[in-house]
């Protein structure tokens, strides 16, 4: 039977098309809360209410998919706001199993871009009929026909059977707060999305009498509770102490487990309830054992539900103990248990994480979607007050039918038309194809095939190319054959031969052959990287050499230089520079880059250590 009562409704999009501000709004609207209820719900942030976590509010971007729940008239929605950005794909994979319907937002400017398209595929797999909002109409370069006629273009693409295209489509401004079926409606609110929802989307289809079903989509966690397992009941009822199987994903195992609560969603909270049926999303309590992808079963017939499929990682990067001289000066130094410690948890909650130990007990390799993906993990770490060290990010080859293959990337590029040389040269030389290039005059919208390897380090010089004006997206493809060899760093770097503080003196003289990447009286150690050579090869420096005192004159007289700042690195920014003798240590404090053998000697003799 379907549920009329109920409504489960995901939005998808790719990043920074306006999803997390329509269900702000949505949820405005709703009348379900107070001002001063909001107020204290954005806590002064930048006013999105779903932006929970500390680095989405830093970021702008939704990290971690989260469900609210809400009331039309008696049909309750059960409304869950997604990742936008690709390697956070594994969120959007695995809720999209507790929807029953998806709004696919597309700005009405830039139309769809790569992550538009795998959201779709993904929807399309899980059998649900997209509605289409086309966001950002208010938009000055706003292109609605057109946007509308690619969108179409791409359900056809996807393989959308006739009555899936036949789409409906609704015009909105997320920031102001509207939506209407035409685009020069006068609507000024968003009723005609909360009529979508009550007709547009069907309700669950359920077996209400049927023995209990629940898979595991996703994990919280209380202090007070524990583990929290969150999922839709697909067939049954469940109750507050119910005895219930727990069949694991991994290896099929069953386990006896009790149910100790049972939460509803309620707006952006969780009540405690005696009972929910099939077709709700609900929160368990009591079951310690769950994992993403269990099913929680009824205890006399155990039918666990098919296993969700989560895409294969494409990056992998090593994590080691941190050895540095200025190791615990800044934070807690995680011991080798204590790493591998840390990223199981994190395995519990991250289905599209994949970690193993390597061949040095001090090491992990940790595999994921892409750069964002395993630098959020690693920027959650070093806020928790932990230190590291990380290895150069390395592209996973698989071997298909006895040929290497590697991962190919569909990137689109967004330049000023004055820049589309400098763009193509530097994504051609790292064996990119190009697919497809349009102007409209001053931006030139460019589309390539690239390996992924070759994305590595490519944002920072594309936006240094352009003078910081492109804009880059980039998803998933295919495997495919492997590619030749891609140009590495150009430049070589100067490591420091000393531990003490860095100079203005040293600077000085020093400044004129790179990019420092340190100041006056910072501290740096023997085998630090301390600037970006001009040259290619890399040269050792003595960067805390002070001036000399005569008996003329004081070590500090006549110094007249104005020194320029260092470049100071970002995480992603850092990773992507780095090469594979070097490391990133990551502090609480500082982001630090290094060499693997810190003494020049042990470099000279021993070259590269084994990367496990």
């Amino acid at each position: 039977m379907r549920r009329n009562d109920i409504r489960n409704v995901a939005i998808i999009a790719h990043v920074d098309h306006g999803k997390t501000t329509l269900v702000d709004q949505m949820l405005r609207q709703s009348g379900l809360f107070r001002q001063e209820e909001l107020d204290r719900l954005v806590g002064g942030q930048h006013g999105l209410i779903m932006d929970s976590n500390d680095l989405e509010r830093e970021r702008g971007i939704t990290i971690l998919a989260k469900n609210c729940a809400f009331k039309i008239g008696d049909i309750k929605v059960n409304l869950i706001d997604t990742p936008g950005h690709a390697d956070f794909g594994g969120e959007v994979e695995r809720v999209l199993k507790m929807a029953d319907g998806a709004f696919v937002l597309v700005d009405a400017a830039e139309g769809p871009l790569p992550q538009t398209r795998f959201v779709l595929r993904k929807a399309f797999a899980c059998g649900l009929r997209p509605i289409v909002i086309i966001n950002k109409i208010d938009r000055p370069d706003a292109r609605i026909d057109e946007v509308h006629s690619a969108m179409f273009d791409l359900f056809i693409e996807l393989g959308a059977d006739e009555e899936t295209a036949d789409f409906p489509v609704f015009y909105a401004s997320g920031r102001s707060g509207y939506a209407r079926k035409k685009a020069n409606d006068d609507n000024n609110n968003l009723a005609p999305l909360y009529e979508a929802i009550e007709k547009m989307v069907p309700g669950p289809e359920v077996e209400l009498e049927g023995p209990l079903q629940v898979q595991v989509s996703a994990l919280a966690f209380s202090e007070f509770v524990g583990r929290i397992a969150i999922g839709k009941i697909h067939a049954g009822k469940v109750r507050k102490n119910q005895r219930v199987k727990l069949v694991k994903q991994a290896d099929g195992s069953i386990h006896d487990d009790t149910i100790v609560q049972v939460l509803e969603f309620n707006r952006l909270t969780k009540v405690e309830v005696e009972e929910l049926s099939a077709g709700d999303v609900v929160a368990l309590v009591g079951i310690d054992n769950a994992e993403i992808g269990d099913t929680i079963t009824d205890f006399d017939h155990p039918n666990p539900l098919p296993p969700l499929s989560i895409d294969e990682p494409t990056i992998d990067m090593v994590l080691r103990i941190n050895d540095s001289p200025f190791a615990s000066q800044d934070g807690k130094p995680l011991t080798s248990r204590e790493l591998r410690d840390r990223l199981n948890k994190e395995l519990e909650s991250d289905v599209a994480l994949r970690v193993r130990p390597s061949e040095r007990g001090d090491e992990f390799i940790v595999s994921g979607r892409g750069l964002l993906h395993l630098s959020i993990l690693l920027e959650n770490m070093r806020r928790e007050g932990s230190e590291f060290s990380v290895g150069k990010p390395q592209v996973i080859n698989k071997e298909i039918n006895g040929v290497k293959m590697e991962p190919v990337e569909l990137l689109v590029v967004e330049a000023p038309a004055s820049a589309v040389g400098a763009v193509m040269g530097l994504v051609l030389e790292r064996q990119g194809q190009c697919q497809k290039m349009e102007s409209n005059g001053e931006q030139t919208h460019l589309e390539f095939l690239i390996p992924a390897r070759g994305l590595i380090g490519l944002r920072t010089r594309v936006l240094t190319a352009t003078s910081g004006m492109a804009i880059m997206h980039h998803n998933f493809h295919e495997y495919q054959p492997i590619k030749g060899e891609l140009p590495g760093r150009q430049n070589g770097v100067m490591i420091s031969t000393e531990t003490a503080k860095a100079t203005a003196y040293a600077i000085e003289g020093l400044q004129e052959r790179g990019i420092m990447f340190v100041g006056p009286m910072e501290p740096v150690y023997e085998g630090q990287i301390v600037a970006e050579h001009c040259r290619e090869n890399d040269l050792t420096v003595n960067v805390t050499r002070e001036k000399k005192l005569t008996n003329m004159r004081s070590a500090g007289a006549e110094i007249k230089t104005v020194l320029k700042p260092p470049r100071k690195f970002e995480l992603e920014s850092a990773l992507e520079f780095i090469e594979d003798d070097e490391l990133v240590e990551i502090t609480p404090g500082a982001i630090r880059l290094r060499k693997m053998l810190l003494k020049e000697s042990d470099r000279k003799r021993g070259g590269r250590t084994p990367r496990g």
